[in-house]
């Protein structure tokens, strides 16, 4: 009879490769879940600016490289990869639905704890170390697990490429159920279980199939006996950690230039982020079908960074002269699936190329790094870690200096100069490899020839990148279709955003940030913008200190200027490109705000900055971009509105911005629901005269009625003259014009915000809803029906009968103008 061991043994892993397979693809669904819902999990503690971004992103891959590398040094090869991989996926799972548990009390430590500055920075990296170490060094390991099970043939380390591929394809349908479904339709806890069940489901089937699936352990050897690391090797290993460099270096750089032509909403970084890793997965798929019949896999992977070179040029050229001017209008379709058809289609045709070739030098490298009779699962953690490091390096250094330094132009002309590097060095390290193992020689010609082309075609190329054109920066998505004919003033690209300044034929100015018209001088906006500083002024009682949270043109913060009661004025905006140099265009608008001295700016992220000061203000306004923008919907959040009450003096008010325009009327109504569930008398002021479009929120921390008589004192006074000069000059003729705009008060709005969302920090709804909406145009409808649920409670207004009765009839009054609307509402 047969020793059924034997039998078992005699069968060879190679059959079970396919189960394998939907492990991997299982882990890489489960594991771009939780990479969306960490990221946005821990924005929330430690800010969305670029710096809290990088440290989370470097600590996230760091987590990935430390598992690779770690892995064959701690783990026996002894023990059954397949047991250890479900060890590893249960633990990936287990750690995820604790993170949902233990974040918020973190939070509030932080909070008690954290500082700004580089004290800051630190604590973020603890935070985010102490939250993402643990399940990333599991994920990273997993690679390497397999490869210990994996046979070290050709067809071996060629399945080893298409468990890679399985994984990236996982990813990919991960990234689009997480950001179009189940963070659209639920909330993160809701995802985080949905992909914890995943893991658990991948481990009890790799508990089964260990159960049947032989493994011999490598037998061991002494540390005198293994072979010394090839310079080939070292190639292989230098080479792919410049690809990784250069493939996150680039997707920082065409994520954000991208973001501009798609309008940079949570979908768009969705749909990016899911072409690049379709791009991976698809060359990851070739280039493991490759290497089965590589000549030379050095020389391979050579002529892969050479195509690099022109892959990127291509993207650069796309990105940057092409697709801008494609005949595309975006807002001729309401329906907004449409829109990501088309947003789809020119990410595929811009990045796939080189994320198809990023992709195929992973499986390539692991071909050409593996010398004979050494630790499979080794040689992949080591590869693994050299790309992942790499791809730190060019994360961080992209997204905190060279753009910053240089601009996007000389960033993608770099990433053509690094993949040159990379291709000389291993195609010369190719050369001195001789013969391959199949005994043909190495085609010395050919790979001379293109030793010597490389650096003259990349010098080419990066010279001929064209710039960015600047209008992209002004209007983004509608570059096609500009509401006027600009003269560009002012581009620059900043640390955390790109910004511009243009003027109309007319003189009127504007200040953009990300593809998107934030402020200007046109009445409109200015009547916005004056409100949201002259309400809680006119309103609150005495107020002697402000935070303003984001600067925009600086008008919002200039109208505090005016008023010389005001002591201290705190202004809290992400990127620093703004006060300095957007500040300057808008200096008579905002009274050379950045130059007085009771201001002080604060670059941060706002909700960071209120979230770990310990300062209380009378005054605190938010003039956000909008909310479907990715990361602004934090600031529109239950939990944000409860901070900023927690930052109020006794007395003190809040006011916010909500904008009609660009949304649906299921945004705005979530918007008003979650300010109305912090602040339940919350006041509506709508900026609706020659066809505006914006909403003001008014909160107090303590309820009182509006005494009327006194802010017409308060108007009229002679010390406050300059401040109502400001309010006469965009329109407001008297403190009770200003009060006209009255829209509505919470408690008599709750039967027309009946069933809205309430947005928070566990599902952040809104950027969803609101992204839906870009191209939605239901602004009149929503006033409409706004005046129409609008009431005059008897106890909101007090004063003399006459002054009652003048603002009564103002109300009642004030009607929609017609011919006066800004370029962009035409």
């Amino acid at each position: 009879m047969i020793d059924i061991e034997q039998a078992s043994h005699s069968v060879g892993p190679g059959k079970f490769y396919p189960l394998v397979l939907c492990f991997f693809v299982g882990s890489g669904l489960a594991a771009l879940i939780y990479e969306i819902v960490w990221f946005q999990l821990l924005e929330f503690v430690i800010g969305s600016t670029a710096t809290s971004l990088a440290v989370l992103l470097g600590t996230f891959m760091g987590g990935m490289c430390l598992g690779s590398l770690a892995f064959a040094r701690i783990i026996p090869a002894s023990f059954h990869p397949l047991r250890v991989y479900a060890a590893l996926e249960l633990g990936v799972g287990l750690i995820a639905i604790l993170v949902l548990y233990f974040l918020p009390p973190a939070a509030d430590l932080y909070a008690s704890i954290a500082s700004q500055g580089f004290t800051g920075i630190s604590f973020r990296a603890l935070l985010c170390a102490a939250f993402l170490l643990a399940p990333t060094v599991l994920m990273g390991a997993t690679l390497p697990c397999a490869a210990r099970w994996v046979e070290s043939t050709p067809r071996g380390v060629s399945w080893l490429g298409i468990l890679y591929t399985g994984n990236l394809a996982g990813a990919v349908f991960g990234c689009l159920l997480a950001g179009f479904y189940l963070l659209r339709l639920y909330d993160m806890a809701t995802a985080t279980l949905v992909a914890a069940a995943i893991n658990a489901l991948c481990a009890a089937l790799a508990f089964v199939l260990a159960a049947f699936a032989p493994h011999r352990a490598p037998p061991a050897r002494a540390a005198a006996d293994r072979a010394p690391l090839r310079l080939e090797s070292m190639a292989a290993y230098l080479t792919i950690a410049i690809s990784g460099l250069t493939a996150l270096g680039a997707q920082v750089v065409w994520t954000r230039l991208l973001s501009l032509l798609l309008g940079p909403s949570v979908y768009t970084f969705s749909i990016i982020l899911a072409v690049f890793l379709l791009g991976l997965g698809l060359g990851s798929s070739a280039g493991s079908l490759l290497v089965r019949k590589a000549r030379n896999s050095l020389v391979m992977l050579g002529w892969c960074q050479f195509l690099l070179v022109a892959a990127i040029a291509w993207a650069a050229f796309s990105i940057d002269a092409w697709l801008p001017y494609w005949p595309v209008d975006p807002r001729l379709s309401i329906n907004p699936w449409l829109t990501f058809q088309l947003d789809l289609a020119r990410c595929l045709w811009a990045v796939l190329p080189a994320a198809c070739l990023w992709g195929a030098s992973f499986p390539i490298a692991l071909a050409a790094a593996a010398p004979q009779h050494e630790d499979s699962g080794r040689m992949v953690g080591a590869v693994y870690a050299a790309n992942t490091v790499g791809a730190i390096v060019g994360a961080v250094g992209f997204s905190l200096i060279l753009i910053p330094a240089v601009g996007t132009l000389w960033s993608q002309r770099i990433l053509i100069a690094a993949a040159a590097v990379a291709a000389m060095l291993i195609l010369v390290a190719g050369l001195r490899a001789g013969v391959p193992a199949a005994g043909r020689r190495v085609p010395v010609t050919a790979v001379l020839g293109a030793i010597v082309a490389v650096p003259i075609a990349a010098t080419v190329l990066a010279y001929g990148v064209p710039p960015v054109p600047g209008e992209l920066y002004a209007f983004g998505r509608t570059i096609m279709n500009p509401f006027y004919e600009p003269k560009m003033l002012y581009v620059g690209e900043g640390m955390n955003a790109s910004v511009a300044v243009s003027e109309d034929v007319e003189k009127t100015r504007y200040f953009h940030v990300s593809g998107k018209t934030e402020a200007g001088t046109h009445p409109i906006d200015m009547r916005l913008q004056r409100m949201l500083g002259n309400l809680p002024m006119l309103l609150g009682r005495k107020p002697r200190s402000v935070l303003v949270v984001g600067f925009g043109a600086g008008v919002t913060a200039g109208s505090f200027v005016a008023y010389p009661e005001i002591e201290r004025i705190v202004i809290c905006e992400i990127e620093p490109l703004i006060p300095r140099m957007v500040s300057g265009f808008f200096s008579e608008e905002n009274f050379n705000v950045v130059r007085d001295p009771r201001v002080e700016i604060v670059y941060d992220d706002a909700r960071g900055f209120i979230l770990t000061s310990k300062e209380q203000f009378d005054i605190i306004t938010s003039d956000p971009i909008h909310p479907w923008v990715k990361g602004s919907a934090a600031l529109y959040t239950r939990e944000y509105f409860e901070h900023v009450k927690r930052h109020l003096k006794p007395g003190g008010v809040v006011t916010h911005w909500v904008p009609l325009d660009e949304t649906t009327i299921e945004a705005v109504k979530s918007e008003m629901a979650t300010f109305f569930a912090v602040f339940p008398n919350a006041i509506v002021w709508i900026n609706d005269r020659d066809n505006g479009g914006d909403v003001v929120l008014f909160g107090q921390l303590d309820p009182a009625p509006i005494n009327v008589d006194e802010v017409v004192r308060r108007f009229d006074r002679i010390d406050n003259a300059r401040a109502a000069k400001s309010l006469r000059d965009i329109g407001f003729v008297s403190a009770i014009d200003l009060l006209s705009s009255y829209a509505g008060r919470g408690p008599d709005l709750s039967a027309w915000l009946k069933g809205a969302a309430i947005n928070t920090d566990r599902d952040l709804r809104l950027q969803y809803l609101a992204g839906i909406g870009l191209n939605v145009d239901a602004q009149e409808r929503i006033h409409l029906e706004l005046m129409k649920a609008r009431r005059i409670p008897p106890d909101l207004f007090i004063g003399s009968a006459e002054t009652l009765a003048e603002l009564r009839n103002a109300i009642e009054s004030n009607k929609r103008g017609s011919d006066a609307s800004p370029p962009w509402q035409r």
